[in-house]
Parts: C-alpha cells; sequence; structure tokens
C-alpha cells in the first residue's frame, strides 16, 4: 500500500476465507470480483449482550418500533464476515454487530448484497447500516456517515523467530495474493527502493488464492507474506504457532458502519459500540477471532483519515 491507497474492497483486491484443520492449514480465496469460495470452520459467538434502555431509547422510531436492525452485507471476506458450512453468515463483524443490535434492543436481519449497491440502499433507507468492513473514507463521507469500530491495514507474517524485517527484506521471498494491493503496488515499491540501493529485488511470489500464499510460508517456500490485516492476523491464530507476525501493522485506516446522511442511528451505534468497549465484550469479540490488534479505544463518527 506505498504511495497509492487503496480501500479494502475496490476493484483491485480481495480476500476470504482463511481456517485450519487437522493441523494443517487449509484456506479459500478469491479475486476482485469473484464471490467463490467457503470456509469450514468458524470461531465460536461471543455471549449475545443485554438491553440497554438507554441507549436504546435513542434509536430513531421507526428502527425501533420494527424491532429489527437491517444490515446489508457483502461476503465471503473472512474473518470479519462469511459463512460458515451450514450457510450461517458468521464472522467478527456479525458478532459485533449482533452485540450493537443486542444492546439497543433490536434483532439484527442481515441481507446479502453487492459490496457496491449497499451505500446507495443504505442512502435510500433499504438498510439500515451497511456492514462489510468498509474503510471510512473522505470521499464515502459525502454520501453517509460512518461509525468506527476497528483499524485495519497491510501485515506481514513469517515462519517464528525467522526475524522477517518488511523495512529490509531486499532478497526475501514474499509470498501474495495476485492482483491484491500488496502485489500491484506494496511489494513493487519496496524492491524498487532494494534495486535502486544497489541491493537484491524482493522475489515476489504471487498466487492465486491467499491459501496458497500462506502455505507456502508455512511450508517455507517463502520467506514471509504481505496481506491485509485481519487476514493476516486470522492466518496466525488459525495455524496454531506456524506462522508470526513480521513488523507491525502499517498503512492503516478505520472501518466504519455506514448510515444515512444525518440519522441518529450513527449515534446509537456510538453509543452502544462505546458500551461494549467499556464492558470488555468489544475486545472479547476480537480476541475470539484474533484481531485485538485492530482494537479501537474510541469510536468515532466520520473518523477518516483520507
Amino acid at each position: 500500500m506505498l504511495g497509492v491507497k487503496q480501500d479494502r474492497r475496490t476493484t483491485i483486491w480481495r480476500t476470504v476465507a482463511v481456517f485450519a484443520a487437522a493441523g494443517a492449514l487449509t484456506l479459500s480465496g478469491c479475486a476482485s470480483g469473484s464471490d467463490s469460495g467457503s470456509t469450514k470452520e468458524s470461531t465460536t459467538s461471543a455471549a449475545p449482550a443485554e438491553k440497554v434502555d438507554a441507549i436504546a431509547n435513542t434509536v430513531p422510531e421507526a428502527i425501533k418500533s420494527s424491532g429489527k436492525l437491517v444490515v446489508g452485507v457483502n461476503i465471503p471476506y473472512a474473518p470479519n464476515e462469511f459463512k460458515d458450512e451450514s450457510g450461517k453468515i458468521v464472522g467478527f463483524d456479525v458478532d459485533l454487530m449482533n452485540a450493537i443490535a443486542g444492546t439497543l434492543g433490536l434483532t439484527p436481519e442481515y441481507r446479502e448484497a453487492d459490496f457496491a449497491k449497499i451505500i446507495p440502499s443504505v442512502q435510500q433507507g433499504t438498510f439500515n447500516v451497511g456492514m462489510s468492513s468498509f474503510t471510512d473514507t473522505k470521499e464515502r463521507e459525502q454520501s453517509v456517515d460512518f461509525v468506527t469500530y476497528f483499524s485495519a491495514g497491510t501485515l506481514w507474517a513469517q515462519k517464528p523467530g525467522a526475524n522477517i524485517d518488511p523495512e529490509n527484506a531486499c532478497g526475501k521471498k514474499v509470498a501474495v495474493q495476485a492482483t491484491t494491493v500488496q502485489e500491484t503496488d506494496e511489494l513493487p515499491a519496496r524492491s524498487k527502493k532494494c534495486t535502486d540501493a544497489g541491493k537484491p529485488a524482493i522475489d515476489i511470489l504471487p498466487f492465486d488464492s491467499q491459501d496458497a500464499a500462506t502455505n507456502a510460508v508455512v511450508l517455507g517456500q517463502a520467506d514471509a507474506m504481505s496481506a491485509d490485516s485481519p487476514v493476516t492476523l486470522y492466518a496466525i491464530k488459525q495455524t496454531n504457532g506456524k506462522l508470526a507476525e513480521a513488523g507491525q501493522i502499517f498503512d492503516s485506516a478505520p472501518y466504519g458502519w455506514p448510515v444515512a446522511k444525518g440519522s441518529p442511528l450513527a449515534q446509537s451505534l456510538l453509543q452502544a459500540l462505546q458500551h461494549l468497549m467499556e464492558n470488555g465484550k468489544y475486545k472479547e469479540i476480537a480476541g475470539n477471532w484474533g484481531l485485538e490488534q485492530g482494537t479501537i479505544d474510541k469510536p468515532v463518527i466520520n473518523g477518516a483519515v483520507s
């Protein structure tokens, strides 16, 4: 993501389900525009959140009287939102939204939609809120309001003890999913910096899916991998010690839930999230998915950094 910041779900890239079974890492992935891929295993969901009357009373009357929070979602994008083998929509975002809805005294109703159609549907009132790992951007804030809930960027992974430094990876083999922004922007920029300094180029190893890229590191075919931070953190958790972080998360930006511009629902979601942060459930949910590093301390309305 060096030089050019791409959103998590542009036409440039998209990564899906990650899981481990019987000690062997198995994942499935897809490139831009594809919805193929599935997962066979999911993390246990957190316990339901209890209604908080003072916060529930802030919900717009039309939503409150319906008893439902209609949520637009696009899947798959593990570990945030994807389907388990029974077809149930699960993930970090899902667990968190379930807790938000419970705090508001509402039942979440998830409706699948094309990613590009979710914000327009929120604007039109078809969905009360969007939930698909949206990056909160200044451009999008012109159309909807966002309630920030997470911070995501790029993160490298390596075998434990390999001591790979993303800032000094000249001559290293780095696995990446083909067509991702890591392949098209980040790694070429890093490699050029190496060669400009008279050092060996980074050996960029593109794979058709994230599963293959991750397995390349596990099997020793690559020194490291680069992917978006939720996917990398989840892979580290699911490989049970076969992978470790290499360096820190960089090029971070906030994820947010889009709601209609000016809607008081934004304040309701904000208060519900603050409550979940205070009682520890927010970090519990993130921890269930191995995503503690992306948690934030204070949610805001419209917190775009670019």
